[in-house]
């Protein structure tokens, strides 16, 4: 019986050959169960040509599949055996036959470019794209099937692996070039990636062993990379769509210590993804930097000045009006800062007052958008933020006073319904101020008391609130009048006995009573 079973696949071998017209008979003879086979790299080379120099997507289809049937029924040694007898030699072309074979079926699904800096084609660009996808995802698989199987082929592995790999992620996105089927076949094609090397998963596959440096334990990141770089940069990045976002994928997987090597490669696309005018690809960008902030070694971001190439590239997105935008770039700025400099609220009190330095920059501007800022996504956002500059200024931060008490006082007096984020953020950081710069926040405490008073009363008074917000914002502002109270020594007790309560509801008084119960 496998006797029978080998002359069937010999004879289909020879067929599949002669359809191809690669069969090394003349084309008049008829297929025989026993071919002489061509030297696979000779073959290999023919199947490329013939996958670029397809004319219709039926032929180019009718070739894939013939493709992937080779590699089902082939013997491996035949697939993966050398021919030179200079094994060194012959490994080197067998891998550069099938990385070519293997990037002319990438060539058969490759997504059309762009004809200017757009970013962008209709959905109707992309319409044969999902199908001729599935193809390639299947022929790779069966070919990545047949390396895991075969075993002793980490080299053969090592050279298509980059390849597949940025082909997986291009089509197993959610994107307007792939469907439901293909982005299936795609992650598929990456889980059978995944096993015929027999990584982990995706950082180690890009990453590898970072302990050891035997070719097994080898991540594929670096080809990766090579195969992105001449679509990264600057002139010609935006002419495809999944680019950015493959690019994207593989940093974001990429931790401590594989990324710092590779970081002259990782770092200048980042920066040209955050210098785009589209909110969604400066947002990308800014992600990117600050994956590469987070996972990098402060020496070797401050190395040739790149972090301070980052400061500037966020800085100037401070001007920009996207909510969101400068939401992300205020958290980057926040873990970038500590590379460039030490937190103001580590130094000791003499060295923070005397010298300004960029958390001053940033919060200053910060604190002055806040002041004149009226759309409510905005203040939300850096209402969200303050707490956190007050944090990492601590009495540095009184060299901003004027500027947060106006702040503090504007941003108290506006409803933010239903949730009262930026008043809540406010009153956070009204009190993480108070608690670091107590002694210059007690010549405010009148001007502060007011506002919280009435503050008070009006979310006491306020139904359209529901009860767990207006007894947090209660709660809140009841502690702050507490630091203050504490900060100006018990002088606002006498202030507190003498607040008309027929104007106050039952819930303003019993906060007033517990505040002067507790000190």
């Amino acid at each position: 019986m496998e006797t029978q079973r080998a002359t069937d696949l010999s004879l289909e071998l020879s067929s599949l050959l002669h359809d191809l017209h690669l069969c090394p008979s003349s084309s008049s003879e008829k297929p025989r169960p026993s071919p002489t086979l061509p030297p696979i790299t000779e073959l290999l080379s023919q199947l490329q040509k013939k996958l670029i120099g397809a004319s219709s997507d039926s032929k180019r289809s009718s070739l894939i599949g013939h493709v992937e049937r080779l590699f089902q029924i082939a013997d491996a040694h035949w697939l993966f055996s050398p021919n030179s007898a200079n094994q060194d030699d012959g490994w080197a072309e067998l891998q550069g036959a099938y990385s070519s074979l293997v990037s002319a079926l990438v060539g058969c699904a490759a997504l059309p470019l762009c004809e200017d800096d757009s970013g962008s084609l209709p959905a109707a660009a992309y319409q044969s794209v999902p199908a001729r996808a599935e193809g390639v995802c299947s022929a790779l698989t069966v070919l990545l099937g047949a390396l895991g199987n075969g075993g002793g082929h980490t080299g053969l592995l090592l050279a298509v692996a980059p390849s597949v790999c940025v082909f997986a992620v291009t089509h197993f996105q959610d994107q307007v070039w792939t469907s439901s089927s293909s982005r299936v076949a795609a992650q598929s094609l990456q889980e059978a990636l995944l096993r015929a090397g027999g990584w982990r998963d995706s950082p180690h596959l890009l990453m590898g062993d970072t302990s050891e440096e035997e070719e097994e334990n080898r991540g594929i990141l670096g080809g990766v990379l090579d195969d992105l770089q001449p679509q990264l940069s600057k002139g010609s990045w935006q002419r495809c769509e999944a680019v950015k976002l493959v690019y994207a994928w593989t940093l974001l997987q990429v931790t401590r210590p594989s990324l710092s090597p590779h970081l002259p490669r990782l770092l200048p696309p980042s920066l040209l993804l955050s210098d785009h005018y589209r909110p969604e690809n400066c947002m990308l960008g800014v992600r990117c930097l600050r994956h590469i902030v987070l996972h990098t070694p402060a020496a070797d971001l401050r190395q040739f000045n790149r972090a301070e190439v980052i400061y500037q590239a966020l800085f100037k997105h401070l001007y920009t009006t996207e909510a969101a935008v400068i939401q992300s770039v205020l958290s980057c700025l926040l873990d970038l800062l500590v590379v460039l400099e030490k937190p103001p609220s580590s130094l000791a009190p003499s060295s923070a007052r005397r010298k300004s330095c960029r958390h001053d920059d940033v919060l200053r501007l910060v604190l002055t958008h806040m002041e004149a800022e009226h759309k409510v996504a905005l203040r939300r956002v850096y209402a969200s933020a303050l707490p956190l500059f007050v944090d990492r200024m601590g009495v540095a931060v009184c060299r901003h006073l004027r500027q947060v008490e106006r702040v503090v006082l504007g941003y108290l007096e506006v409803r933010d319904p239903p949730e009262e984020t930026s008043r809540l953020k406010i009153l956070e950081a009204l009190q993480k101020t108070t608690r670091a710069a107590w002694p210059r926040v007690a010549c405010r405490v009148d001007v502060l008391l007011r506002c919280l008073l009435k503050l008070l009363l009006d979310v006491s008074s306020d139904r359209l609130l529901c009860d767990s917000v207006r007894q947090e914002l209660m709660n809140q502002t009841c502690l702050c009048i507490k630091l203050l109270d504490g900060c100006s020594h018990g002088k606002l007790q006498p202030l507190l006995q003498q607040v008309d309560s027929s104007c106050c509801s039952s819930e303003m008084l019993c906060c007033l009573a517990t505040v002067m119960t507790e000190q």
